[in-house]
């Protein structure tokens, strides 16, 4: 079956991006040029660009042009770090500690994350707000997209940033499942509570521009006054 022509537009600009050919900050080519070098009309260009704003993945600046979105720390965070004061606003997690290894993939990693790898990286972090160590974060993420990512510790404070500079991996969706749950020993160690205290556990899959899972995620989330926030729209 043929895409629609705008489909196509998407896809030739989401590789571009993805491959590095059009780097965060980077101007697009107008309307009229994309429409010119791909065959397409300007109505249609025009389509294609409003679908990747609404994407998150570029951003059109009135008589300026349209511009590779730039993902900041404070952006990734306030996107993909949900953990939020009583009255919505933010309070920005301090890394407390990190340890990253290079690990044979479980049977689940291999089914969940892209390529179905042999081997795969660890990421393991306790985080802090305002002091108080609260989240027990455990990223994995396949070894041939992120080769050499261990010698690269200790990692940036926010990775879906670190990810797009160091990798080119544009992070654009996560999928959550959240509940309940006892503290796990090695969470309970790590953020200094009783075994089996009430904790929130978040699983992620973490998806790029490509529409690949690179990355398995397990928080396990002392909240102590802090609430899980989600915007619904």
């Amino acid at each position: 079956m043929t895409q629609p022509l705008y489909k196509v537009v998407i896809d030739t600009i989401v590789g571009r991006i993805a491959s590095g050919a059009l780097p965060p900050g980077a101007m697009l080519p107008s309307e009229t040029q994309l429409g010119a070098e791909l065959g397409v009309s300007q109505g249609t260009a025009r389509k294609a660009l409003s679908e990747l704003e609404a994407r998150g993945l570029v951003q059109r600046a009135q008589g300026r042009g349209t511009f590779v979105t730039v993902r900041t720390p404070e952006s990734s965070l306030f996107n993909f770090f949900r953990l939020r004061n009583p009255d919505g606003s933010q309070t920005i997690p301090e890394l407390v500690s990190e340890h990253v290894t290079r690990r044979a993939a479980t049977d689940t990693e291999a089914s969940k994350l892209y390529g179905t790898p042999r081997d795969v990286v660890e990421i393991e972090r306790v985080r802090s707000l305002s002091g108080v160590p609260l989240v027990h974060e455990v990223s994995v993420v396949p070894l041939p997209l992120f080769a050499g990512i261990a010698d690269r510790a200790p990692l940036p404070n926010t990775l879906y940033v670190f990810y797009q500079q160091a990798y080119s991996c544009i992070i654009v969706r996560a999928d959550e499942k959240l509940r309940s749950i006892p503290a796990p020993a090695p969470a309970a160690a790590a953020l200094g509570l009783d075994r089996d205290a009430p904790v929130l556990s978040v699983e992620r899959i973490a998806t790029d521009v490509l529409g690949r899972a690179v990355e398995r995620r397990t928080s396990i989330c002392a909240t102590h006054g802090y609430s899980y926030f989600v915007s619904l729209s």
